[in-house]
């Protein structure tokens, strides 16, 4: 055990990964230090977490939330509040942070990732995005800065674990885990009617909003695949999908020799945020022992293409490479809040992703400008598929 705790920036920290991530660190204080936290626009949470963890820093990206958050403490508590969008961004050029756990939703986390592992920063990435969106540009800055990517996504950290250093002609495949969501046996018929609070309902995990209706098209598991073959550096004909409702088996590594590893545990994401911050040691965890007796019989099935596009949606745009992994990204997120604020309905957000991944995006040379250019582009061509889209479907104030 070091003497100097490890320094900590928690982005996203009024998020669930945040949430979960400040539950983990309250239980080493010897061992962890919270340095630094970033959010949106919930101040009040913000101003709680600093005064039960004392950060050295906070980000607020929200303007007027920043200001109100200065104003409601006291000139006892010393900390320094930077705002605006690129508050995350300037927090990432401090030098007194060892680790950053990053739990901004959506592409708002790549810039933040990337400035972070240029400075040489352990990033451990809860949101797929950055990845999806730039994969190239990661690892690269990764490679550049020397600094380490750790994957806090359930499926991803189950493979790290599995994995224990084997990598290239030892492994044969690696297995991803769905929980199938909300409709997995629900009729190919019947998915062009549900509403956001059916799709909200996820049945194993407490999530966002986005990422819950990612887990209910299977889009979660599509930007899965395309992270997995960066961090893991793996063709995309190597990585399998299989449903699996139980959500114990968070991911399985099969070798040459047929023999495979499994990650089995509680859904609780409280593990693989453990996992990362205190990699390569483990700590007694705070959550839960699996009991095997209790949990039963597991069950595996493929998913259904036919009720689940999104999956094959996510492998085109993947072995296109070029800007189609922004693209999908991009459409998938206007389509997705569309779809929340009842705009449109649940089947036509792969339409819309679909259309969106049909147009040319621009230069497929990997640089940030064309990264942000093709994500701009595709989020206005979106929006637009979705406003044609708008009362064409609506029965009783729901999109259907």
């Amino acid at each position: 055990m070091s003497a100097e705790p490890k320094r900590i920036a928690v982005l996203g920290s009024s998020g669930s990964i945040g949430r979960s991530t400040l539950d983990v660190l309250r239980r080493w204080p010897q061992r962890f230090r919270v340095q630094a936290l970033a959010g949106c626009s919930s101040w009040q949470l913000l101003r709680e977490q600093i005064l039960e963890f004392h950060p050295a820093a906070v980000a607020v990206a929200d303007v007027d939330a920043a200001r109100m958050l200065r104003n409601s403490l006291d000139s006892s508590v010393r900390v320094e509040i930077v705002d605006g969008p690129s508050a995350a961004r300037t927090l990432m050029e401090r030098d007194d942070i060892d680790l950053v756990v990053n739990g901004l939703v959506g592409s708002l986390g790549l810039v933040p990732t990337l400035v972070a592992l240029e400075r040489g920063c352990t990033v451990a990435i809860a949101n797929k995005e950055p990845i999806v969106v730039a994969g190239e540009l990661v690892m690269e800055a990764a490679r550049r800065g020397r600094g380490e990517l750790l994957p806090l996504d359930s499926e991803l950290s189950a493979i790290h674990q599995c994995l224990g250093g084997n990598t290239g002609r030892s492994v044969k495949r690696v297995i991803l885990t769905a929980s199938g969501g909300p409709f997995r046996s629900l009729h190919a018929s019947e998915i062009a009617s549900v509403t956001p609070e059916d799709a909200l309902k996820h049945p194993t995990w407490a999530m966002g909003p986005k990422i819950t209706v990612d887990s209910a098209t299977l889009m979660n598991k599509g930007l899965e695949i395309l992270e997995t073959r960066w961090y893991f550096d793996l063709p995309y004909d190597r990585i399998d999908v299989v449903v699996h409702p139980q959500s114990l088996v968070h991911s399985l590594v099969e070798f040459v020799d047929h023999s495979v590893m499994a990650q089995i545990s509680e859904p609780d994401m409280r593990l693989p945020i453990q996992y990362a911050l205190t990699y390569p040691e483990r700590l007694p965890g705070g959550v839960a022992a699996l009991d095997l007796v209790r949990a039963g019989t597991l069950t595996f099935e493929d998913p259904d293409p036919e009720r689940f596009p999104c999956l094959r949606l996510a492998r085109e745009a993947g072995r296109a490479a070029g800007m189609a992994p922004t693209v999908l990204n991009a459409a998938n997120e206007v389509a997705v809040e569309a779809f929340l604020r009842r705009e449109i309905g649940f089947s036509q957000i792969p339409e819309i992703i679909e259309d969106c991944l049909s147009l040319d995006a621009g230069s497929h040379e990997p640089t940030l400008e064309n990264f942000e250019h093709a994500d701009g582009f595709t989020r206005a061509q979106a929006r637009r598929a979705v406003e044609s889209r708008v009362g064409r479907t609506q029965t009783t104030g729901h999109a259907t």
